[in-house]
């Protein structure tokens, strides 16, 4: 296991303990935003939630994070989280800028990982979008980490 992996399992509990019992969404994902900013400071430079609108199935819209200002709305159809929204999977970007479609809430973003939240019956919520100001900041152990925080966010009881 390297180092990073034990991070993430670490925040991983730590996230599960604090959410057991919480029936909020909004509490669980401003804990998890907060706790993952606080494991891996600057290098997650935009760390925060974009929720499935129930009004307009086809758009996220911000919800709890930290960082700077994010992007108030994605349709399904644009940007990295609208990618991550329409096909389910997580996309991992090394360079944003190379992405078709791209949406610059910040120009200093470089690269971002960005993955899917299922509830309990496994229908889309949100997504998990974080962005690094480093080009290729993310790798295969940042999404699996993420990948295992975001299986527990809307599960565990």
């Amino acid at each position: 296991m390297t180092a990073k992996s034990e991070l993430y399992a670490d925040v991983r509990k730590q996230i599960a303990s604090v959410i057991a019992g919480e029936t909020s969404r909004t509490a669980r994902y401003a804990t998890a935003s907060c706790l993952l900013r606080e494991t891996f400071g600057d290098r997650f430079f935009w760390c925060g939630f974009y929720e499935v609108d129930p009004a307009k199935g086809d758009e996220l819209v911000v919800g709890p994070y930290q960082g700077t200002l994010g992007c108030l709305r994605i349709p399904f159809s644009k940007g990295v989280c609208g990618a991550a929204a329409a096909t389910g999977e997580t996309q991992l970007v090394e360079d944003v800028h190379a992405f078709p479609g791209h949406i610059a809430c910040d120009s200093r973003s470089n690269s971002e990982i960005v993955v899917p939240v299922r509830d309990a019956d496994g229908a889309l919520a949100a997504v998990l979008d974080i962005d690094s100001t480093e080009f290729g900041a993310f790798d295969t152990d940042d999404q699996a980490g993420l990948e295992a925080i975001c299986a527990d966010l809307l599960t565990v009881k």
